[in-house]
C-alpha cells in the first residue's frame, strides 16, 4: 500500500491569499484543506489529521500562535508554519521559540513558500512528498552518529543530548555555547544529522579566521569580474550550504558591518553576490556557536542586538569537562580509540591510576587538551601501557606563562611593527609543525587545533612553500 500524499491547513483570513496558497499547493500534488479563522481551523483539526499546518499571524479571532499553543498542548505530530507581516523579526522568533518548524515573511514568495513546505514534509514516513525522485535521499550511516559520539553519561551530558535530539527536526537557529575545546562543532554536526536536512550538505564556518576584506565574498559568493583575480564566478558558504546547514563557528568574532549584512541574509533567506544586480535565494538552516558571552557582548555595543535575538532563538550549552569528570574514563577511552584507529596501532589499556593522573590535570582546553594530552600519553608509552606525563604542557599553563619561545625576552627590543612579529611567530610555529606531519595539512590541522581550512588559509597568506607548490599556487 502506497503512502497518501501529505495533507496541509491552510489557515487564513483573506480570501484571494488563501485561494493563491491552495492552489499553489495543490499543484505540488499535496492535499489541502482551508479555514477563514481560528474557531473554523480548531473544528477541522478535531476532525482531521494534517501533517503541516499553515497559518496567518493575525487572524479576525486572534492570533496563529494560539493554534500552534494547542498542537504542543495536545502533542500533536503537525508541523506548523507561521505567516508574519514584512519586518516582523519578534514574532518569527516568537514562533520558532514556541514550536513552530520555520516561518514565512508576508508578502511570501512562491517559490520559498514550495521550499519550506516541502522541508516540512521531508522526513515524515507515513506520507509521500510529491516529486519524491528529486528529493535529496538520506545518506545511510555505518558507524556511530555525531550524537553517538557526545560522549559522557553525566546528567549534563544527558541534557545536552536530550536537547539536541529534541532540536534538530526543525528549523529554528541554535545557537551553542561552551568553552573553546568543549565539543561545539561536534554538537552542530549532531544537529545536522539528526534533522530532515541530513542528505544535504553541511558547512562549517570559523569567522574569527577570515580576513575582513574577504568576508562578504566568502559568505555570499562573488560573480566573475566583482574583484581583482575573480576569473570566475565563485559561490559563497551559504550557497555551498543550500538544503543543508550553515554551521557559523565563533561567530562572536564578526565585525559590525559584516553582523549587519548577515542579519539581513538570515531575515530574507537570500543574498547577493559581490558583483550581481539580483538576490538569490537560499535555503539553510542556520547554527552558530561562541565560547565568548554574546549577551556581555550586546550591552558592551560589540554585537548587534537584533542578530543575537535572531541567532539565540534556541540555545545550547555544553558544560566545561571540569563540571563533567565523570565522563572522564569514558572520553578517554573514545579518544584512545580514535588515536589507535589513525595510527593502526591496538588501542592501549586505559588503568584507573592512568585516569587518576590524567584528572590531576586542571583540563582547562576540555577535551581538545584531554585529546592532546592522550596523543603525549600514547606516543610516551611502552608497549600497551600509557605514560601519562605530570609535567605535560596544558592550556592553563600556556595562557598564564608564555614561553620565551613565542614571547619577548627582556632584553629584547619591542617591536616596531607587532603585526610583522606576529606573523613571524606564527610563520615559524606553521613551519614547523608541517614538517613534523610531513607536510600533512589535514594532520597539521589537526595538531594545531584549527580547520583545514585555517590551515591552507594561513599557509597563503604567510607565503609558506609546501612540497608540490607551483608558482603562483599562493596567490589566488
Amino acid at each position: 500500500m502506497h503512502p497518501q500524499p501529505a495533507s496541509i491547513l491552510v489557515v487564513d483570513d483573506e480570501p484571494d491569499l488563501r485561494t493563491l496558497y491552495e492552489l499553489t499547493l495543490l499543484r505540488e500534488g499535496y492535499r489541502v484543506e482551508t479555514a477563514a479563522d481560528i474557531v473554523q481551523a480548531r473544528q477541522m483539526l478535531a476532525h482531521n489529521r494534517y501533517e503541516v499546518v499553515i497559518t496567518d499571524m493575525r487572524l479576525p479571532d486572534g492570533f496563529g500562535m494560539e493554534l500552534l499553543h494547542d498542537l504542543r498542548k495536545q502533542q500533536r505530530t503537525e508541523r506548523c508554519l507561521v505567516m508574519t507581516a514584512y519586518g516582523s523579526a519578534e514574532n518569527a522568533v516568537e514562533a520558532l521559540r514556541a514550536g513552530a518548524f520555520d516561518y514565512l515573511t508576508k508578502p511570501v514568495d512562491l517559490k520559498q513558500f514550495r521550499a519550506v513546505v516541502a522541508s516540512a514534509i521531508q522526513g515524515t514516513d507515513s506520507v509521500l512528498a510529491p516529486k519524491a525522485s528529486t528529493a535529496r535521499a538520506l545518506p545511510a550511516r555505518n558507524g556511530p552518529t555525531a550524537l553517538d559520539r557526545l560522549v559522557g553519561n553525566s546528567q549534563a551530558m544527558q541534557n545536552v543530548k536530550a536537547r539536541v535530539a529534541k532540536v534538530a527536526r526543525g528549523m529554528a537557529p541554535v545557537l551553542v555555547r561552551g568553552e573553546s575545546g568543549t565539543g561545539k562543532e561536534l554538537v552542530a554536526r549532531a544537529l545536522h544529522e539528526s534533522s530532515q536536512r541530513a542528505g544535504g550538505p553541511l558547512v562549517a564556518v570559523n569567522c574569527g579566521a577570515i580576513p575582513e576584506a574577504l568576508l562578504e565574498a566568502e559568505f555570499f559568493g562573488a560573480r566573475k569580474g566583482s574583484y581583482t583575480g575573480a576569473t570566475q564566478d565563485r559561490p559563497g558558504y551559504f550557497q555551498a550550504a543550500q538544503g543543508g546547514t550553515l554551521f557559523l563557528d565563533e561567530i562572536g568574532d564578526l565585525p559590525l558591518a559584516m553582523q549587519s549584512k548577515l542579519l539581513r541574509a538570515i531575515q530574507e533567506r537570500s543574498v547577493r553576490p559581490l558583483g550581481a544586480t539580483q538576490e538569490e535565494p537560499v535555503d539553510v538552516r542556520i547554527v552558530s556557536a561562541t565560547h565568548r558571552d554574546l549577551a556581555a557582548d550586546v550591552q558592551a555595543g560589540r554585537f548587534r542586538q537584533d542578530l543575537y535575538y535572531r541567532l539565540n532563538v534556541i540555545e545550547v550549552v555544553i558544560p566545561p569537562l571540569r563540571e563533567r569528570r565523570e565522563d572522564l574514563p569514558d572520553l578517554c577511552r573514545a579518544l584512545l580509540a580514535r588515536i589507535a584507529q589513525e595510527s593502526g596501532t591496538p588501542a592501549p589499556e586505559l588503568t584507573e591510576a592512568t585516569v587518576a593522573a590524567i584528572a590531576a590535570h586542571p583540563l582547562t582546553g576540555n577535551v581538545r587538551e584531554l585529546e592532546n594530552l592522550l596523543h603525549r600519553a600514547v606516543a610516551l608509552g611502552d608497549g600497551d601501557e600509557l605514560h601519562v606525563d605530570s609535567a605535560a604542557p596544558c592550556m592553563g599553563a600556556a595562557t598564564a606563562a608564555p614561553t620565551t619561545s613565542t614571547a619577548l625576552a627582556e632584553n629584547e627590543p619591542v617591536p616596531r611593527d607587532l603585526q610583522a612579529w606576529l606573523d613571524e611567530q606564527e610563520r615559524s610555529i606553521l613551519v614547523r609543525a608541517l614538517q613534523e606531519n610531513h607536510f600533512n595539512r589535514t594532520a597539521t590541522a589537526a595538531r594545531l587545533g584549527i580547520s583545514l581550512r585555517q590551515i591552507r588559509y594561513r599557509i597563503a597568506r604567510l607565503n609558506i612553500a609546501t612540497p608540490g607548490d607551483t608558482p603562483g599556487e599562493h596567490e589566488s
